[in-house]
């Protein structure tokens, strides 16, 4: 399985990819195993099946992208892998949308599948298969926006990206690219090579 973790505080957030969302509290102990966050005490409407979770840096709300979306008044239990959901501002349990909190949820629209997300200098990136957006905190009432950087620039795989001094990089089925305020196609020299000995 493909595990994403992300620091809660001094805690840890954990999701095997398409798996349950899990909370890991560094105060019981590393001989203590992590607990579904569906689980604790006060979680409300929290997601019960994810693609990656992250912490985003300042704000501080829990993302999930890829969640099981709200019917009614429980989790559908079904991924949903174009759904981005986020709990209430300090709070990893509380994931109800109300007029009196940050929780919510958005639902991108360009691709099939939301393929991994990378937190960066002040916004996240998302891929899709196709596409690359940017998702920024705004405040109230909206809490996130998320904006479409650049279409045909998919993400390859959940682990084909990276941070690096100049900028993000990453592979898509296409090539190798660089975002850096804007998406820039990286020449390269073994791209043929490469490409034409895989097996997609």
């Amino acid at each position: 399985r493909l595990w994403s973790h992300d620091a809660f505080g001094e805690d840890l957030i954990i999701n095997p990819r398409a798996g349950s969302i899990y909370y890991w509290d560094k105060t019981n102990g590393t001989s203590t195993r992590a607990v579904e966050l569906s689980s604790l005490s006060g979680a409300n409407l929290v997601p019960t099946r994810g693609l990656q979770v992250i912490v985003s840096d300042i704000d501080r709300h829990v993302i999930v992208l890829g969640a099981d979306p709200i019917s009614g008044s429980s989790r559908t239990g079904v991924v949903d892998p174009m759904l981005i959901a986020f709990s209430d501002q300090e709070s990893a349990t509380n994931w109800e949308p109300t007029a009196t909190n940050t929780a919510g949820s958005l639902r991108l629209s360009s691709g099939s599948q939301i393929v991994g997300g990378l937190r960066s200098r002040q916004e996240i990136l998302i891929w899709t298969d196709t596409s690359l957006y940017s998702m920024q905190f705004v405040g109230a009432p909206f809490t996130f926006g998320v904006n479409l950087i650049n279409e045909n620039v998919g993400l390859i795989s959940p682990n084909a990206a990276i941070n690096a001094p100049d900028g993000v990089y990453w592979m898509a089925r296409d090539g190798f690219y660089i975002y850096s305020g804007s998406v820039k196609r990286l020449v390269c020299s073994v791209l043929n090579y490469v490409l034409d000995d895989f097996n997609s």
